[in-house]
């Protein structure tokens, strides 16, 4: 029995030995195996990228374009705004583009319509309306049926050319404004009924001979910031004006006193010129001038003669922004005298004063009547000379 049980033994520890004999296999298999599968991962050298590459493209050659010429600035709009149409009249004749109200049954209301060509004008109209449009020229044919107009406002448009012929048409005209235009020269055929004519703000360069012939009714001629130089004016060119009341010649190239004036004249506007010389015995014969504007010339004490504002009638004198030195002399009914911006450097009360200090100043016609001095934009400076005051004694207001 001792055998079997030593027999017994024996096989089982044999058993044993090879259990863990194929223990240890199987671990080094798979010790072995997993050293295969890792080894070639830390082995390996990582290969290099090739370079990418871009495909080449072949770049087409720069061709410029065409410059096209370049179009010329328009002088004028092109395309000018809708004609505002007005809503339907009372009156069967009132044009579309205008308005006719009942209660002014005379009166044709054409303005800001953005009118190129004047409608056809009704018989019954006497006041014309046709401000602040695009109409370039004025004929005949509108008026054919209009002969009592007799005011006619036109500033404002593009006006190039007026036709005499209009005139025709319209023998009663008494007021013609055609400011802010671009008319050459002065309108012929002017009718002798005319009494105010305004044609300030064009490019009037030429004043056609008799343009203002039989016009004897005419008491205001406006003709401001134009292109007129000496030569356009003739000594008789304002001949025929001999109820001619004002004359604006402001703003033009005139380098002389305008010649021929007519004797009637009260005011007399020549600022903004180049005027440097006033003829000695230029105001003579002017018995009822009594406004002067001389303003922005170039009038120094020279060009200046003595005496040559000795008027009687004159009240308002403007010669501001020129090259005076000194205070001209004047009349003592002169109540306004404007010196502002020029080269004074000192006032002597005593020689300006057109009296005698030690006349009996209780006599009002005798003082003096200036009431208004302007001295500022000169070399002077405060105290006013007291003599001033001792000769005009009406001076109410003086700046320095």
């Amino acid at each position: 029995m001792s055998g079997s049980v030593d027999s017994r033994l024996n096989n089982e520890e044999r058993a044993g030995t090879r259990g863990r004999t194929m223990k240890a296999g199987v671990g080094l298999l798979s010790a072995l195996a997993l050293f295969l599968l890792i080894g070639p991962t830390f082995c390996q050298r990582p290969r290099p990228k090739k370079p990418t590459r871009r495909p080449t493209t072949t770049k087409k050659p720069f061709v410029p374009k065409p410059v096209k010429p370049a179009q010329p600035e328009p002088r004028e709009p092109t395309d000018y705004p809708p004609v505002i149409l007005g809503p339907p009249s009372f009156f069967p004749d009132c044009p579309r583009e205008c308005l006719c109200s009942p209660s002014y049954p005379s009166s044709l209301n054409c303005e800001n319509r953005n009118i190129r060509v004047i409608p056809v004008i009704p018989e019954r109209t006497h006041y014309l309306y046709l401000q602040n449009n695009y109409i370039s020229e004025v004929t005949s044919e509108p008026f054919r049926n209009a002969t009592e107009v007799s005011w006619i406002n036109l500033a404002n448009n593009r006006i190039i050319r007026i036709d005499k012929q209009v005139f025709e048409k319209i023998p009663g005209l008494l007021f013609l404004y055609a400011q802010k235009n671009l008319l050459k020269e002065v309108p012929s055929g002017l009718p002798s009924t005319l009494e105010q004519l305004s044609l300030s703000k064009n490019r009037i360069s030429k004043i056609p001979a008799g343009a203002f012939k039989n016009l004897d009714k005419l008491s205001l001629l406006d003709l401001y910031d134009n292109q007129l130089s000496d030569s356009d004016l003739g000594k008789n060119t304002f001949k025929d004006l001999k109820n001619l009341v004002q004359l604006n010649l402001a703003h033009n190239a005139l380098k002389k006193m305008p010649a021929g004036v007519p004797a009637s004249l009260v005011q007399l506007f020549l600022d903004k010129n180049r005027i440097d010389d006033i003829p000695k015995d230029y105001f003579d014969g002017f018995p009822h001038l009594a406004f002067v504007r001389l303003n922005h010339n170039q009038l120094s004490d020279k060009g200046i003669p003595k005496s040559v504002f000795n008027l009687s009638s004159l009240m308002d004198l403007q010669l501001s922004h020129n090259q005076l030195s000194m205070v001209p002399l004047f009349n003592s009914h002169l109540q306004h005298l404007h010196l502002n911006h020029n080269s004074i450097e000192s006032i002597n009360g005593t020689e300006i004063c057109p009296f005698n200090l030690h006349s009996d100043p209780s006599n009002p016609d005798v003082l003096p009547r200036l009431r208004y001095l302007r001295l500022d934009g000169n070399h002077l400076s405060p105290p006013i000379p007291i003599d001033i005051f001792m000769c005009f004694r009406h001076l109410h207001s003086i700046v320095i």
